[in-house]
């Protein structure tokens, strides 16, 4: 099957960079996991690096195309909704009468400004599109502080409509299917597929990260260094939480220029309230690091820490429990169906350092605790939660929307739809 991932705002290719998350992940991980099943995958991103050619191989299987839309340099990815139209009818040109890659039999868009696209690309000559919204406006505004959050513009609307008009929602959590519900999307186009993590990068045993001062407990914390990560909240937990370090991955890359990481405005901004509250010398902020080093940042770690305000799938704590490492969080989106309260983590209020120290405390001075809760994380992430099973899902929608079975796919014609195989929220 020929299946196109329309990911014009984040491109695998930027992972380990300072603004790459969850979404980056998601995407590279995914389109592996595709292209291990013999399906042909590309993935179809916003041209803004001139550095980059065209078409870039990106797995056995998988290739990055690079679409123009709007000026070639990087661009906010809520400051794209204008250049969405133009994104769009690149790809259909792409995609007409087959077109230099013979054009995709189903369509998978991730966030709402690539749903748009993928509608638009498909306009004229029909194909199936699938979206991942990975966030909802309504679920932000509810979660997220105003100057923080989606705030009052289109967004919702069109996700409303984008959610209508797709063949299939992908939802990551039943948090979200609720959220869905709430905006009118028919539960009967809609299918829970969490996302997955590479049991052979995040495992236990391997090298792991080293500690500059071995006598403190790690507190470990990942993600882009932007507010509504919650890291904040973990400097203030930290004061009441003594004997322990907060270690920081995420936000510039040390090898790049500007080399210092103190020159970003959200790494002042933590560093400064570290300050305020006496923890500075606890605290470190390390910067972007590949996939394969943030395993061994999980495996130094005595406990992962997740603060986030809103999340809607929860990945990091995945890669942390694949990694032996208990997880306290705060019970936001998926992370309140990732994490398992008391078995393989401690679930808190959201926004409650309080109740964050707390548990933080307690889980670290208890290593039979935390030797119990590592060994349920493991068992459980190997069983639920690999990127072989979230794509094994995935190739269940693709068929029912596309109507392509097994058989046909390898033969290379259509036959009948196997909507019957396929799980979906009810």
């Amino acid at each position: 099957m020929r299946i196109a991932l329309v990911s014009a705002q984040a491109s695998p290719l930027g992972l380990g960079g300072p603004t790459a998350g969850g979404r980056h992940t998601h995407v590279a991980a995914l389109a592996k996991a595709l292209g291990a099943l013999s399906h042909e995958v590309t993935v179809y991103v916003r041209h803004e690096d001139k550095s980059l050619p065209k078409t870039v191989p990106f797995a056995p299987g998988v290739t990055i195309e690079h679409v123009p839309g709007g000026p070639v340099q990087p661009l906010p990815a809520d400051d794209q909704l204008p250049l969405m139209g133009d994104f769009g009818r690149a790809l259909a040109d792409r995609w007409k009468s087959g077109g230099p890659d013979g054009g995709p039999d189903v369509v998978h868009a991730h966030y709402w400004l690539s749903g748009l696209a993928a509608l638009t690309a498909t306009a004229d000559v029909r194909r199936p599109v699938v979206v991942t919204f990975h966030g909802l406006a309504a679920a932000e505004r509810r979660h997220l502080p105003v100057d923080h959050n989606a705030g009052p513009g289109p967004r919702a609307g069109m996700e409303r409509t984008l959610g209508s008009l797709a063949d299939r929602v992908v939802a990551q959590s039943e948090d979200e299917v609720a959220d869905l519900g709430r905006m009118g999307i028919r539960r009967a186009t809609t299918v829970i597929v969490p996302p997955g993590v590479d049991p052979e990068t995040f495992t236990p045993s391997g090298p792991a990260a080293d500690h500059r001062r071995p006598g403190l407990r790690r507190i470990l914390t990942v993600g882009p260094l932007v507010p509504r990560k919650g890291f904040g909240d973990l400097v203030e937990a930290l004061r009441r939480v003594p004997g322990a370090e907060l270690v920081i991955v995420g936000g510039p890359d040390p090898a790049r220029p500007p080399r210092d990481i103190d020159a970003d405005p959200e790494a002042r901004r933590l560093l400064q309230l570290a300050d305020t509250h006496g923890v500075a010398d606890r605290v470190r902020i390390v910067g972007a690091v590949s996939q394969e080093d943030l395993a061994g940042w999980y495996r130094s770690a005595d406990v992962l820490a997740c603060a986030p305000w809103y999340e809607p799938s929860g990945l990091t704590p995945l890669e942390a429990m694949s990694c032996g490492v208990p997880v306290v969080a705060y019970e936001v989106g998926g992370i309140g169906e990732s994490v398992i309260d008391n078995v393989t983590g401690v679930l808190v209020p959201p926004r409650d350092p309080n109740a964050l120290a707390g548990a933080l405390r307690a889980l670290l001075g208890d290593e039979v605790r935390r030797m119990s809760f590592a060994s349920a994380a493991i068992d459980r992430v190997r069983s639920r939660y690999t990127w072989e099973r979230t794509a094994t899902e995935l190739e269940r929608v693709y068929r029912t929307v596309t109507g392509v079975t097994e058989a046909a796919d390898e033969s290379g014609s259509d036959a009948g739809s196997d909507e019957d195989e396929l799980s979906e929220v009810s």
